[in-house]
């Protein structure tokens, strides 16, 4: 023990704990500095209850639901975030998305854990939005499987990390209108033939890094849902505001 113990001083002498974000140093692994810390848009307070987009007003017993939710049916019961998808946040998202920052998946579970603290569910199952296999071989990972892992780890839940696919490519949808997106991701993702067993009455928490109009999330909750999941809610890392 006490050598383990002199090891892991070492280690961190050698390689001491530094901000995720910009790489100062901290005093604990995956952490943030102080000024990226305050850099941080947390969500709090009163949310959406079917995206977790920030609202005006105090949080109450009640539920409400933003504009965007009035509008667009949503086929999940409840869905939080935890961030909202700008400064210090939007720079997170892509150096786990797009610069190979597995490590940012960590602090990220933890913030994920504590906004889904009301969807968290005994026996849920945990699923990340899948990736095109094209997309897959690209990048190698899928950061939404790297956010599930961490966050069923978080909350001492089970994952199948595959029990979704797309095999349908769906390319850039940056420049497409809400209309446009929700048109190419319909039918767009299945449930997988191997893992059909565990979807008819399952409770599943959707896990994905950034809800923009919630087209992708769609297309996985209604393939979810036409397989017999009793209950499906999602859980983001970062949602995508008008005022951010």
């Amino acid at each position: 023990m006490l050598m383990q113990e002199k090891f892991q001083t070492l280690i961190q002498l050698l390689f001491p704990p530094r901000c995720v974000n910009c790489g100062a140093l901290v005093a604990t692994d995956f952490g943030l500095c102080g000024t990226c810390w305050h850099g941080m848009s947390f969500i709090g307070g009163l949310v959406c209850d079917k995206c977790g987009v920030s609202l005006p007003g105090e949080a109450e017993t009640g539920t409400e639901v933003c504009d965007d939710c009035l509008e667009i049916e949503r086929p999940w019961n409840k869905g939080r975030a935890a961030l909202l998808y700008r400064d210090n946040a939007r720079k997170l998202v892509l150096a786990l998305k797009h610069g190979d920052r597995h490590d940012v998946a960590y602090p990220a579970a933890r913030w994920m854990a504590l906004a889904a603290k009301p969807l968290v569910k005994k026996d849920a199952l945990l699923v990340p939005i899948p990736l095109h296999r094209r997309r897959f071989f690209l990048r190698k990972f899928n950061q939404a499987a790297l956010l599930t892992q961490a966050l069923a780890k978080e909350l001492s839940l089970q994952s199948c990390l595959d029990l979704l696919e797309r095999p349908v490519v769906g390319g850039t949808m940056k420049d497409l209108s809400m209309d446009e997106r929700f048109a190419r991701m319909h039918g767009a993702i299945t449930v997988n033939p191997k893992h059909e067993n565990l979807v008819a009455d399952a409770k599943i928490l959707l896990v994905d890094d950034v809800m923009t109009t919630g087209a992708t999330l769609t297309a996985a909750a209604d393939a979810l849902i036409a397989h017999g999941a009793k209950d499906v809610n999602v859980i983001t890392l970062a949602r995508v505001a008008k005022d951010a």
